[in-house]
């Protein structure tokens, strides 16, 4: 092996046993505060929704609460996921072709400026007011979704073996309190500019009811989301690139060292010979060393790569796809949930300002005892027990939840009540919300978390963040059809039962059955995927293996080198 190969496997050596440091707090903290922004914009849309209905597009005639047209209500919450989508293939490619750092500011700077945007959509009615609100949360979601590779990729490669796990997730576990935040900062507008705006119910007064200044809490809820992102901005432009993809990609390990004794405080015992020969010595074997490797390293297209990482990357992106269409699918018996409870009484009850406070009042309970626990529970675990067994636990305790709620249901439910069908009499409600809180408490103590790690050390580190933005992308997919096409499915199967402007459907039982078989789908796809607990990531990805073929290749050409240097002098 030669010197320069030398530092660069002590390098990653010294990474691997490297103890928990200061700064792998900091980085959990400026890459985590990119996945708070994250959630906390995605998830925030569903507590205004109802709002945005209410401001633009009452009808007098329909003497009820306005509501979101269901082309315009999957517009706006979808097309963040489409840019979402997007943005995780573009910066998952980018990320691998001019390195973490150089595009990891970038989305951060890309959120910060759209989420202000989105608070300033322009526009005299609804039409171009949702226009310019969905043009900008899309490229917010184009933003957002470059941040799962990139964060991914980076927390991965600056962790130890011991705790790689934890790290990645608790990067991932600040989604948890961003949503939690999301609610929060709502509940707090709400009750603010309810206190100074005090209205009727809409069956007292249908006018009053909405204040025009209503339209100011959706936009301030927005551009709040801007904050954490933009405090953070600096420190994530001023974190150097990764010693792996510096040593390994860009093939500078002096440099990948030189930047790790800064930020991990460790000393690598090389030497560095000053003199004009040994430098063009050192010059012509990273040369001989560059060249050898591009034998040696395979592309993502290509057989080697399919041999040795097709059922990974199969794996990984089937888990993401099935979880994330249970996942974003919870709109389905979200609302027979929370009226079951009276946590939310009929829209006509309630004033629009009332309505935000107790849909975010709702979600920021469900996110205390479901989504946050969730979370930190596998940050907890996930380096004792492995990732492989909390992703199979977890789709089999939502395949058992789901299929539970299928065929009993509206047992657990109950009835319309006789005095107020907007309530559910009889059933047994305690049961009802424990189904709905475990089946989401063992996502995120599961596949949630798992399918967002696993990919971020499965493969070389010249395709890892391309891999990694090609699952999650799969995982955006999966949550397009969660969200939009299981609302359409779920609707009532009986013509004038369902929604109104929605055609009919199945029904919400079979819709619960077809999101179990997703789930069991899930379930026998993580046997593709290996554990990847406790090891290397080199020794995960094969470039071990790599690197010992690239200084066979690298031997002979210093051994033909020699020889024909001899030869010629003979001449």
């Amino acid at each position: 092996m030669t010197g320069q190969s030398a530092v660069g496997m002590e390098v990653l050596r010294t990474l691997d046993k490297a103890k928990t440091q200061g700064y792998h707090f900091k980085s959990i903290i400026i890459a985590g505060m990119g996945f708070f922004t994250d959630a906390y914009d995605l998830f925030s849309i569903s507590t205004v929704t109802r709002l945005l209905g209410r401001l633009y597009y009452y009808d007098p005639a329909l003497g009820k609460p306005g509501t979101l047209p269901p082309n315009v209500a999957a517009a706006v919450n979808g097309v963040a996921l489409v840019g979402t989508l997007l943005g995780q293939l573009f910066f998952g490619w980018a990320g691998d072709k001019f390195g973490r750092k150089k595009v990891y500011g970038i989305t951060l700077l890309l959120m910060i400026l759209t989420s202000i945007a989105s608070g300033l959509s322009l526009g005299s009615n609804a039409t171009s007011v949702m226009t310019t609100l969905c043009f900008f949360r899309f490229w917010l979601g184009f933003g957002i979704g470059g941040d799962y590779p990139l964060s991914a990729t980076i927390m991965s490669e600056y962790s130890n073996t011991k705790t790689r796990g934890a790290f990645i997730g608790a990067v991932f576990a600040m989604q948890g309190f961003g949503i939690l935040s999301g609610a929060t900062v709502a509940i707090i507008l709400s009750s603010a500019f309810n206190a100074a705006y005090h209205r009727p119910a809409f069956q007292v007064d249908q006018i009053r009811s909405t204040p025009p200044q209503a339209d100011y809490v959706w936009r301030l809820l927005f551009m709040f989301g801007a904050l954490p992102a933009a405090l953070t901005y600096y420190y994530r432009i001023r974190m150097p690139e990764t010693a792996r993809y510096t040593a390994l990609v860009e093939k500078n390990n002096d440099q990948a060292a030189r930047d790790m004794e800064k930020v991990l405080h460790v000393q690598f015992q090389t030497k560095h010979d000053d003199s004009s020969v040994a430098m063009g010595v050192q010059k012509h074997q990273a040369a001989a060393e560059r060249e050898a490797d591009k034998k040696v390293q395979y592309k993502l297209f290509s057989h080697e790569f399919l041999r040795r990482h097709g059922y990974q990357l199969l794996g990984c992106t089937v888990c993401w796809f099935m979880l994330d269409v249970a996942f974003y699918s919870q709109n389905l018996f979200q609302k027979d949930i929370f009226s079951a409870v009276g946590w939310i009484p009929a829209a006509k009850k309630m004033s629009a300002l009332e309505e935000v406070f107790k849909i975010s009042r709702a979600q920021a309970l469900i996110a205390l005892v479901s989504t946050v626990p969730g979370y930190w529970v596998t940050v907890a675990l996930i380096d004792r027990i492995g990732r492989w067994w909390i992703q199979l636990n977890g789709f089999f305790m939502m395949t058992l939840f789901m299929l539970v709620l299928t065929f009993d249901y509206y047992n657990l439910r109950g009835d319309p009540c006789p005095a107020d069908s907007s309530k559910y009499c009889g059933g047994n409600h305690l049961a009802f919300i424990a189904m709905y809180a475990l089946t989401f408490f063992f996502a995120n103590f599961g596949p949630n978390s798992t399918t967002f790690i696993v990919p971020a050390e499965l493969f070389p580190a010249r395709l890892r963040s391309t891999c990694h933005g090609i699952s999650a992308a799969s995982g955006k997919a999966g949550a397009i059809v969660g969200a939009f096409g299981f609302l359409y499915a779920s609707q009532n199967e009986h013509q004038g039962k369902q929604d109104h402007g929605y055609p009919t459907g199945i029904g919400i039982k079979k819709s619960l059955l077809v999101l179990a078989v997703c789930n069991a789908i899930g379930f026998f796809f993580t046997f593709f995927v290996p554990e990847t607990n406790g090891k290397s990531l080199e020794e995960l990805s094969g470039e071990n293996e790599e690197e010992s073929n690239g200084a066979v290749e690298k031997t002979k050409a210093e051994n033909l080198n020699r020889h024909g240097t001899v030869s010629l002098s003979a001449r």
